[in-house]
């Protein structure tokens, strides 16, 4: 599973999204918009942050650990 958390560099819910991934002892990368255009692009990101998993925006925003566990289908 390729997880991608696409933030801004001032966002504030990141280090939580990044915490969370970390609990859940799952492999993740941040890319950063600003030095990431193509990214903004493909995905359409127009809000911080976003998590895209195998190359599908799965949320746009912070989501709760039980959506996180939804989305990695963790239970």
């Amino acid at each position: 599973m390729d997880i991608k958390v696409i933030a801004t560099k001032g966002c504030t819910h990141c280090p939580n999204i990044e915490r969370e991934l970390q609990d859940l002892n799952v492999g993740y990368e941040v890319l950063f918009v600003e030095e990431n255009p193509d990214v903004v692009e493909k995905f359409n990101i127009r809000h911080s942050p976003n998590l895209v998993i195998d190359n599908i925006v799965v949320c746009r925003g912070q989501p709760s650990e039980g959506e996180l566990k939804s989305l990695l289908k963790l239970s």
